[in-house]
């Protein structure tokens, strides 16, 4: 069953467009948003799995330059 997952990611001081324009390269991300708050930039992620979303995250996310902290908040699905 496919998942979708929000990621909200701090970023160094000025890094945030960067991140973003980066982060909407890569595949399995459906956007990428600069967003203010506590936060700097929301991505929307879409996997086939929960352990693909994962491995995403963490070996392509993650490692953009300019991101100092990551938070993944999965879709919840509730009844059809």
């Amino acid at each position: 069953m496919p998942v979708r997952a929000y990621v909200l990611i701090q970023t160094e001081v000025g890094k945030a467009a960067d991140v973003a324009a980066r982060a909407r390269q890569l595949q399995g991300v459906a956007g990428a948003d600069d967003v203010t708050g506590p936060y700097d930039v929301v991505v929307t992620a879409e996997a086939s799995s929960m352990d693909e979303l994962g491995r995403m995250v963490v070996s392509r996310l993650q490692v953009i330059q300019g991101i100092t902290r990551t938070l993944t908040c999965p879709v919840v699905v509730l009844g059809d």
